[in-house]
């Protein structure tokens, strides 16, 4: 399958591995690349994997991973166009001023620079995500608001800025990986490589993290947990607005606080959210017809 390259994708990739990085989320990135050129075949990407001192990095599960250089070497940033930061637990303790120097180093040379995961704090500690937006892991998020509150952090799968590519880890990579090699390769070569993995949808970059409600809420989240938990199991028969909150065991206006408060929108705005998600879902993963995904998501039963 032959490819016309374009060259404001990058196709030279190098990867810093944080101590206690994920090793999922750097497969999810790497294996796409190698996916592409063995169905292209022909080499259209290339990496290199580095760490602080040369030494073998340890994941997060525990597995040693041996990395091709230091990013001390002098060569380190030679026939490179993008540098992805790899991080995982514990990211503040291992953003040391070197790696921090590093970062801006491949900036000033207009490297393109990325992270996996919580990899984003680290650019962010180096000052290269100001005035771009940028994601991480949603256990990360409050963490990186908090030290960098001028941050634009995107509750997206990943964001890609102009030069600046992030993404919340996990399986994320894949889809951010494959966005780029649909616009190298073409949109066949990275749907070819999506079947390979078997990979069903391919996630776009305004697709959002379910981020748990605990997670948001903290202690208070108990009856917003619930208020949405009774929303998504009533898609088909939207319900009122009252009937939900007499459900919580909240008065209405009780309700509209809770839901301002920690989701910064109506319990109906909210509701209306919930209901397009599931027939954009049923759109891309399934052949139901329009007609009939209105009338599974009550789009055909008017407002709560």
């Amino acid at each position: 399958m032959s490819a016309k390259p374009n060259s404001a994708s990058p196709a030279r990739f190098g990867f810093l591995l944080l101590d206690e990085f994920t090793l999922i989320s750097l497969s999810s990135a790497i294996e796409p690349l190698r996916m592409a050129n063995r169905v292209c075949q022909q080499e259209h990407y290339t990496w290199k994997i580095f760490s602080e001192t040369g030494a073998a990095m340890v994941a997060s599960d525990g597995l040693s991973i041996n990395v091709d250089g230091a990013i001390e070497h002098k060569t380190a940033l030679d026939e490179l166009d993008a540098i992805i930061v790899c991080g995982g637990l514990n990211v503040e303790d291992h953003v040391s001023s070197a790696v921090v120097n590093w970062l801006k180093l491949a900036a000033r040379k207009k490297l393109a620079l990325g992270a996996l995961c919580t990899g984003s704090y680290a650019l962010a500690k180096a000052g290269l995500l100001d005035g771009y937006r940028c994601t991480t892991h949603w256990e990360n998020m409050a963490a990186l608001n908090n030290e960098f509150p001028h941050l634009v952090v995107s509750r997206s799968v990943f964001s890609i800025d102009r030069d600046r590519y992030t993404c919340s880890g996990g399986t994320t990579p894949v889809d951010m990986m494959l966005h780029f090699i649909a616009n190298r390769c073409g949109s066949p070569v990275s749907a070819a490589v999506a079947e390979q993995f078997m990979y069903e949808r391919i996630r776009r970059a305004d697709d959002r993290q379910k981020v748990p409600l605990r997670h948001v809420a903290g202690q208070h989240s108990g009856k917003l947990v619930l208020a949405v938990e009774f929303m998504e199991a009533n898609i088909r028969e939207p319900i009122s607005q009252e009937e939900l909150a007499q459900f919580v065991g909240l008065s209405s206006r009780q309700l509209q606080r809770l839901f301002q408060r920690y989701l910064l929108c109506t319990p109906s705005r909210h509701y209306l959210q919930i209901r397009l998600q599931r027939a954009r879902e049923l759109m891309q993963q399934t052949r139901t017809s329009l007609a009939d995904i209105a009338e599974l998501t009550g789009s055909l039963r008017g407002r709560n």
